[in-house]
């Protein structure tokens, strides 16, 4: 893909949404490609983070392990997607494993490449950071929208039950 093309990508992204071209351009400057063989791991959970990706070709599982220790697939991403970003917000250890489900190519994205930014442009920083703080709280309401799906059919199920005794 050329640098191009990955503004384009990065463009149409949540995270980098109304972030300038020229701060993208810079943003790229400092990154890195990462390549992972199917199968390959970006990271596991309990990992340090200091990191996201930018999913640029191929499509990933992001996994968690239950209590049996049995990962389970919570998502699965393809090309525009991010993950990773939470530990660029909390500084905490990975909260879910992101295994390869084809050959895939990420853009890197370190704590001190925002770093960078901040030195650069701090308004273009934070709109980055809110960017980001956007998209977790999009996910989290996801999550809680799933959660309490589960819990009404389980509150369902347990009325059906007791009706049946």
């Amino acid at each position: 893909m050329t640098p191009l093309s990955r503004i384009e990508l990065l463009q149409q992204m949540p995270v980098f949404g109304a972030i300038r071209t020229d701060i993208l351009e810079f943003l790229l400057a400092r990154t890195r490609m990462v390549e992972v063989p199917p199968g390959g791991f970006y990271f596991h959970q309990g990992d340090p983070g200091d990191a996201m990706y930018v999913l640029e070709s191929g499509h990933v599982e992001v996994l968690k392990r239950g209590a049996d220790g049995t990962p389970r697939v919570l998502s699965r991403l393809g090309p525009g997607d991010c993950f990773g970003e939470m530990a660029l917000i909390d500084l905490a250890a990975r909260s879910a494993s992101v295994r390869a489900g084809d050959g895939c190519v990420a853009i890197e994205i370190t704590a001190a490449n925002l770093m960078s930014v901040y030195e650069h442009d701090i308004e273009q920083f934070a709109l980055i950071q809110m960017n980001m703080g956007r998209e977790v709280s999009r996910r989290l309401r996801e999550v809680d929208e799933q959660l309490f799906q589960l819990l009404v059919c389980s509150d369902q199920a347990r009325t059906v039950e007791s009706d049946r005794r």
